[in-house]
């Protein structure tokens, strides 16, 4: 196994998503994805060749010296790359809390079970739904969590219904919600994504991106040495 990744960012910054929003936490941005989603908001980082080649050895150093405690590993898709699953071992290693956001395409079995896996679940909207590998949602715990984005009430009804036929709601720690505003305006209100949980007694949990919140004209990268 490789002992590099290619890394598109590293940056501390405040956590927008999953049930550990609102804290500090250090990001490791890994280039490189199989997927392209309509509302994808990192294109950038989409090509493998977006990223510089960089040692594991010196991403925990990073992940040390930003203070954070809390190291979120994301892409991209992290999973294509063979050193992640190591990565995560070396940070876990060195005392770290470590979250991996994943899109869901690769077997996730592989990463530490002491990694909180934050699995974004595609809804039909991201045009990717049939991408996610069905596998893992038996490899899902309660340490774990699931996110949808929900761009409109289709996604709504996808979402709500793939949680029910996989008995999702006994198996994830946290099911996220999370409405999503296209560039042109276009998106989901969180207001009406929250009624329809209302009336549904839905079991996930309503979470806007917080970042997008704080930072409505995009989000400051404190901690950048990459």
């Amino acid at each position: 196994m490789g002992d590099t990744l290619k890394i598109f960012e590293i940056f501390k910054s405040i956590q927008g998503e999953s049930s550990a929003a609102g804290k500090v936490c250090f990001f490791i941005r890994l280039a490189g994805c199989d997927l392209n989603c309509r509302w994808c908001d990192t294109p950038d980082a989409l090509p493998r060749d977006s990223g510089n080649e960089t040692t594991l050895e010196s991403l925990v150093e990073a992940a040390l010296a930003s203070g954070a405690g809390m190291v979120e590993i994301t892409g991209g898709e992290p999973l294509l790359q063979a050193a992640t699953p190591e990565l995560c071992r070396r940070l876990l290693d060195a005392g770290m809390e470590v979250l991996l956001e994943t899109n869901g395409t690769e077997d996730i079995s592989i990463i530490p079970p002491e990694v909180r896996v934050v699995m974004d679940c595609k809804c039909p909207s991201s045009g990717a739904e049939r991408k996610t590998n069905p596998a893992n949602f038996a490899e899902i715990k309660t340490k774990d969590e699931l996110k949808f984005a929900i761009l409109d009430h289709g996604d709504y009804r996808y979402a709500s219904s793939l949680i029910k036929a996989r008995g999702l709601a006994d198996k994830a720690g946290e099911i996220s919600f999370s409405p999503v505003v296209l560039p042109n305006g276009e998106g989901c209100d969180p207001a009406e994504l929250a009624e329809w949980m209302i009336r549904d007694n839905a079991t996930a949990t309503l979470r806007p991106q917080l970042h997008k919140l704080i930072w409505p004209d995009g989000e400051p990268k404190t901690f950048l040495n990459n």
